[in-house]
């Protein structure tokens, strides 16, 4: 195989990889929970939460 063909191979699995991982997560509901976090942290920072 050619290597500039294993490079490109390679860089596309791993971007699959990472779109099926982030999936997963936003179908798993953690992106709720993250963005929940992230605004008590806001909440604190400014003196409400």
């Amino acid at each position: 195989m050619k290597k500039g063909l294993q490079k490109f191979l390679a860089a596309a699995l791993a971007a699959l990889g990472l779109i099926m991982m982030v999936g997963g997560g936003i179908f798993g509901g953690e992106a709720a929970i993250v963005l929940q976090k992230a605004i008590y942290v806001c909440l604190e920072c400014i003196g409400i939460g």
